[in-house]
């Protein structure tokens, strides 16, 4: 799941790139958070834990009565492996990606379930992103400069995997545009734009 995919970002007139000069943050022109889809919301898994519970029980209570009163173990082992399955999914979905395009650098950051953090850094005027056409579900998207390569959002579905692609090569031809090369030049020296007037 991409929670949050800005498009590129216009550069402000005065603005370095990839910099704001007036609170020294990294202004983005491609910023998204990738997340690994999650199978059901808190209080559905509650809801859902309940009622597997419930039935679980009604039929442990019948079998009892029927004298076969081991069937209650097992069926208490398979509410406890649901629950167990469901836990494991909600520690997964905590691991997320973040790829953020700056002026000098494309930033990849992966945090892992475990609050492990990796980071790759990618000189954007010589990355290539590469999946494979037509998107399978086994297609995998790669960002790849300089004999470095890295795969991203490996969780995310295949649609999901390909609109990432494109936006992050359009904001890298946007990026090493003429006219947006020549913004970055004029922003950066003032002078030399006013000369050229």
């Amino acid at each position: 799941m991409i929670v949050a995919m800005d498009e590129p970002l216009p550069l402000l007139p005065g603005q370095n790139l990839g910099q704001n000069p007036h609170k020294g943050e990294k202004t983005y022109l491609f910023d998204a958070v990738l997340q690994p889809n999650t199978s059901l919301e808190p209080k559905g898994f509650l809801l859902l834990m309940a009622a597997i519970a419930s039935v679980s029980f009604v039929a442990g209570m019948i079998f009892m009565l029927m004298g076969a009163w081991p069937v209650i173990g097992f069926l208490g082992l398979d509410v406890a492996l649901i629950y167990l399955a469901f836990r494991t999914n909600y520690r997964w979905a905590r691991m997320y990606e973040t790829v953020r395009l700056t002026g000098d650098s494309l930033l990849v950051e992966r945090v892992s379930a475990s609050g492990k953090v990796q980071r790759w850094r990618f000189q954007p005027c010589w990355l290539r992103v590469d999946i494979d056409r037509p998107v399978q579900h086994d297609s995998q998207l790669v960002l790849s400069s300089h004999g470095k390569r890295l795969r991203i959002g490996a969780f995310l579905s295949p649609d999901e995997r390909a609109q990432l692609a494109h936006a992050l090569t359009d904001a890298l031809a946007k990026l090493r545009s003429p006219e947006y090369l020549q913004q970055a030049h004029d922003a950066a020296y003032p002078e030399e734009a006013a000369e050229a007037s």
